[in-house]
């Protein structure tokens, strides 16, 4: 009797998983969209629950198989999803018609204290954060704390010269031990007994390295919020929210007592708990500046400021190795600035190693530290090339690295050139973008890069780079949202 029940079970759910497919593909033609039919009721997010691929490589697939096409209808199990890759409906969706679709459309739960950051929340509450986080990033701002970011590349350098064998092997996580202490001296005023043996750079790398349960939360979200909401999943472990919004609330009361400006966001949690109730003057929306809040973030800001950082540090150093008359042009560049400045290095003088910069820009290109950024349609709208109905609810991946790689916009794209970026006209901001773009775009933009290129500078001052590809080429890690570089090695030489 049990086997007869099982055996119904699995007919039901097969007829509707075939016809739960017939209707996606049905959905979208009736809209005159291209229907990508690999997998019509999983979609992408299915391929990759069952695939070892990064997901953007998998968009990757679907972005050249249906070339001419400004966008591509998704299969789902729940939510329906459209691949926009046109850049004209991409600047639609980011600036143009904002208001309909500026939630972020990452899945999270009421209970997910740190989740509650200005990279996930979505309308009123997102808007009133990033107005009252935002002014950490000014240039005022940033150089105020460029003398504690410059310190913390300097403490690296050392830092390698007492431990040589940090040369070379896993350069990726050695590179995390300057991006993770200059965050957290900067941003918030942390510092440990040792700046390279923190427990908020362990707390990091748990966090952003996949595993396969993370992996399945993000497939999930991708595909029904209402089912990861009822499943009460968590982005963020508990234990390390516990451990995160203890340590913050330290901070806080310490500097309360101190009263002491350091111009980080600590300064502006203490201001805006002092000033109490948080409200929009524009729709009246009001939040309190809750340690929790701040929390939320600040952990956001240790994440962001932490991987893609050094995926931007890492993806220079490999390719400078791989190009030795890029690399010489380089450090003339790096060698001429320190000459002018007496060997100090300042805020104006990281803008003015233009050369690096370049490289740095070409790097973002090639390989963005993020590969794709989603959204969610909260109003029906209409796309203008192609006319393309979006209805409310839909979710929107939005291509980076696609477009990077993208013949059409960028001549012989797989070449490694920072001259491009020299050269009149090769370069806009429709189709170059590797913060994102619009409304939503990165908040922490600005200090990302003077982060890269102080640590790159330094980096270069002392040492020559080596670069070895493996058998098989470049490849990538398996990854969610991020361009994780894997099958190279880099190698740091001390300069003569």
């Amino acid at each position: 009797m049990l086997s007869v029940l099982l055996g119904v079970v699995v007919l039901v759910l097969t007829i509707a998983v075939y016809l739960k497919g017939i209707y996606n593909q049905y959905y979208w033609k009736k809209r005159g969209v291209a229907f990508y039919d690999k997998h019509k009721t999983g979609g992408p997010l299915w391929q990759f629950a069952i695939e070892d691929r990064s997901f953007f490589q998998i968009l990757n697939d679907i972005y050249w198989k249906y070339e001419k096409e400004p966008a591509v209808g998704l299969g789902s199990f729940h939510d329906l999803g459209l691949y926009v890759k046109d850049p004209t409906n991409m600047q639609y969706i980011a600036q143009v018609d904002f208001h309909s679709f500026n939630n972020r459309g990452i899945a999270f739960t009421e209970e997910d204290v740190l989740a509650h950051n200005v990279l996930m929340l979505n309308g009123p509450k997102w808007k009133l954060v990033r107005q009252k986080v935002t002014p950490i990033f000014t240039t005022a701002k940033l150089k105020n704390m460029f003398y504690i970011i410059d310190k913390s590349a300097q403490d690296f350098i050392e830092y390698l010269r007492e431990n040589p064998d940090k040369l070379k092997g896993d350069l990726f996580d050695t590179l995390g031990n300057y991006c993770n202490a200059a965050i957290a001296a900067a941003v918030f005023g942390i510092h440990t007994r040792s700046t390279f043996d923190s427990p908020f750079r362990t707390m990091a790398k748990e966090v952003l390295t996949p595993t396969f349960f993370t992996n399945l939360k993000f497939a999930i979200s991708g595909v029904s919020e209402s089912l990861f909401k009822f499943l009460k999943l968590k982005l963020f472990k508990t234990e390390k929210e516990k451990f995160f919004i203890d340590a913050m609330k330290q901070v806080i009361r310490q500097r309360e007592k101190e009263k002491v400006k350091r111009h980080d966001f600590i300064d502006i949690c203490v201001e805006l708990q002092k000033n109490g109730t948080m409200v929009d003057p524009d729709n009246g929306y009001a939040l309190e500046p809750t340690d929790e809040l701040m929390a939320a973030q600040a952990y956001l800001f240790f994440l962001a400021g932490t991987d893609p950082t050094i995926a931007g540090i890492f993806g220079t150093l490999m390719e400078l190795g791989r190009h030795p008359e890029i690399l010489k042009k380089a450090h003339e560049d790096v060698d001429r600035v320190f000459e002018k400045y007496n060997g100090q290095l300042t805020y104006d003088a990281v803008g003015e190693v233009k050369y690096l910069y370049n490289v740095l820009s070409e790097v973002l290109r090639v390989h963005p530290p993020i590969a794709f950024v989603m959204r969610k349609c909260v109003q029906d709208s209409v796309l203008p090339v192609g006319n393309i109905p979006v209805e409310k609810g839909v979710k929107i991946f939005l291509p980076i690295f696609d477009l990077h790689h993208d013949p059409n916009y960028f001549p012989e794209p797989e070449k490694f050139d920072p001259e491009r970026f020299v050269r009149e006209g090769e370069i806009n901001d429709t189709t170059y973008v590797p913060f994102g773009k619009g409304g939503r775009y990165c908040v922490g933009a600005r200090y990302a890069k003077i982060q890269i290129m102080t640590g790159l500078i330094h980096i270069l001052r002392h040492y020559t780079v080596r670069s070895f590809v493996r058998k098989g080429g470049v490849q990538y890690n398996k990854e969610q949202f991020q361009v994780r570089l894997r099958n190279c090695d880099v190698e740091l030489v001390p300069r003569k």
